[in-house]
């Protein structure tokens, strides 16, 4: 049975179900928020996982302010998925992390305005504790595999999720890192707090993409990526990191597969429960909330 799913973010397009092992059969899920996007079943070794590319399957053609978050957690939950691995390339808000490198958030600062954030409209369900925001024994897992893999990373780490599509300014930049932030990206929110409410560990794995706005001094470039925030001479470690997310994938896979589901994550929903609010059909906790 797979109950591990992957979320691909930036660059996920260019990689294909393919890489990640033997695709089983694609589809694509009718959920009460709309149609997910493709869903792929992985067969690597004797495991098998689901792959979702986040912005689109053949380049990145939906941007991060307009991806059907709710539509892809659910899909997740209705085909069995238990854990999700997701991926995403946000801008470093310190010289200390470079392009290229990997971080392992430990926490979220929300600064979405726009998105749909909860299943749970109207109906009474979803307040629930938010610490540990990611699952501490899907992230403790991937260290390791990191680990093995000899890549370098760094664990902890608050992930600022700003509206998009555009890049955010630099007195916006000056604001993030006053509180605490150490990158910003778009994509993390409302996905971790969708999963929250279904009961899905939820684990994240970022690679830095470019210096965010105001680190670094770097001359404005016409018509490539980021305008010239990511320099040249470090984007060849930004493509190597995403080289790298097939073999992470593989490894996680067969290690969580070996892993008993612990922790706190499954049952975020159980004050509900014991209050008669939210029964076993998770599917009514969101068309009545109970």
């Amino acid at each position: 049975m797979a109950n591990l799913a992957v979320i691909g973010g930036s660059g996920a397009y260019s990689l294909g179900a393919k890489a990640f092992g033997t695709v089983v059969e694609r589809k694509v899920v009718d959920t009460p928020f709309g149609i997910s996007n493709p869903v792929y079943r992985i067969r690597y070794k004797d495991v098998e996982f689901f792959f979702l590319s986040r912005h689109g399957e053949e380049n990145y053609s939906t941007t991060a302010s307009f991806v059907n978050y709710r539509a892809n957690i659910y899909a997740c939950k209705e085909l069995g998925v238990e854990r999700i691995l997701s991926w995403t390339g946000p801008g470093s808000l310190s010289a200390n992390l470079k392009p290229g490198e990997f971080v392992i958030p430990t926490d979220v600062l929300d600064l979405t305005k726009a998105r749909k954030h909860t299943f749970f409209e109207n109906a009474g369900l979803g307040f629930v504790r938010q610490h540990p925001v990611f699952c501490p024994e899907v992230s403790a897992t991937l260290a390791g595999v990191l680990k093995e893999l000899n890549l370098k990373f760094h664990f902890g780490g608050t992930y600022a999720c700003t509206e998009g599509p555009r890049l955010e300014t630099p007195a916006e930049i000056k604001v993030l890192s006053a509180v605490g932030a150490d990158m910003v990206g778009m994509t993390l929110v409302p996905e971790v707090f969708l999963a929250k409410e279904l009961e899905i560990c939820y684990c994240a794995l970022c690679y830095i993409t470019n210096y965010a706005e105001g680190v670094k001094e770097l001359p404005y470039a016409e018509g490539v990526l980021f305008e010239g925030m990511l320099p040249e001479t470090e984007k060849e470690e930004v493509e190597r990191a995403i080289s790298m997310f097939p073999a992470i994938v593989k490894r996680l896979a067969l290690a969580l597969d070996k892993v008993q589901r612990q922790c706190m994550c499954k049952s975020t929903m159980e004050r509900y429960r014991r209050e008669g609010r939210a029964g076993d059909n998770w599917k009514m906790w969101i068309l009545h909330g109970c």
